[in-house]
């Protein structure tokens, strides 16, 4: 009996032994983990902001934002960043004005209408079209969404901001659809059933109760789903284009931030060169509106968070 007692003992003294040691070791490992993330946003912040400043010291601020024309490859170079904004702004536009409404009929009818078998089954159809390489995006808009608009309208360019804003509307799709759908299932029962009791057609009470009450996350994956349009870089590199213009048509050849930063990226640029740096400005401009998008999505979030 007293061996046992000491033997029992022994292995308490161990287990409180591990115990203390693997509480003094996994917050330090655990505190590494984030201190990396935190790191490498910080190197990528500074490498932008350092070779950006390089640039500016080369090319004129005032050119670079005040002036529309973008052409760093001519024999007197242009760099009017808003040819490229002009450009990234109307792929996103199209990306929404098709996401957007797609997204939400296809959340409100996995939230309120789909049986449980059913949205088992498309919304994991439905979210792999988030899992679909952006490369076979491009080439499908190149090769079978530009050829489908020429037919209807023969007036639009091989090149185009129309097909790729579709595809690329088609890719945040199961963004907008996923987070919305999750806001409006978190929408409590009891606020269905009342609005029901008090005489709503399912529709209204779909509409005037359950979207009001999740338009927080609503909004959030709008417009995390914005940014992620703002930066998609190979659907519109292979089909709108490199020919950046300050305009407002959609029919011919376009140029985004991203397709720019690929295009000098694949050997354009000498190292050192005003070309080389631009690089790090237009990808520091891209930079800072995916950063103002997310804190609008934050912003969003908290101000129109419903508490239940």
């Amino acid at each position: 009996m007293k061996s046992q007692n000491n033997i029992r003992a022994l292995i308490q003294k161990k287990s409180n032994a591990g115990s203390s040691l693997s509480a003094k070791v996994m917050p330090i490992v655990l505190a590494i983990i984030a201190a990396i993330s935190i790191l490498t946003t910080l190197g990528i912040v500074i490498t932008l902001l350092t070779e950006t400043i390089t640039f500016f010291t080369r090319v004129p601020i005032s050119q670079f934002f005040l002036e529309t024309e973008w052409n760093p490859f001519s024999a007197t170079p242009k760099y009017g960043i808003w040819a490229l904004i002009i450009g990234t702004l109307k792929i996103t536009l199209i990306a929404t004005i098709f996401a957007v409404p797609v997204g939400l009929g296809a959340a409100i009818y996995l939230s309120e209408y789909a049986s449980k078998r059913t949205r088992k089954i498309i919304k994991p159809i439905l979210e792999v079209l988030a899992g679909i390489p952006t490369i076979v995006y491009g080439f499908f808009a190149l090769t079978l969404v530009t050829p489908v608009l020429r037919t209807m309208f023969p007036g639009i360019g091989s090149f185009n901001a129309i097909s790729p804003g579709l595809v690329v509307g088609v890719m945040i799709i199961p963004m907008i659809a996923s987070m919305s759908e999750d806001a409006m299932s978190s929408v409590p029962q009891k606020i269905r059933e009342g609005a029901l009791g008090l005489g709503s057609t399912k529709l209204e009470m779909v509409f005037k109760v359950v979207i009001p009450a999740a338009t927080s996350g609503i909004m959030a994956s709008i417009v995390l789903a914005i940014s992620r349009a703002i930066g998609e870089t190979m659907i519109v590199s292979l089909a709108a284009g490199s020919s950046p213009s300050f305009d407002l048509s959609f029919s011919h050849s376009i140029q985004t931030m991203t397709a720019y930063i690929v295009q000098v990226s694949q050997g354009d640029a000498t190292n050192g060169s005003d070309l080389y740096y631009s690089i790090y400005a237009v990808g520091f401009t891209l930079f800072i509106f995916t950063l103002v998008m997310n804190f609008i999505s934050q912003w969003i979030t908290k101000r129109f968070r419903e508490e239940y």
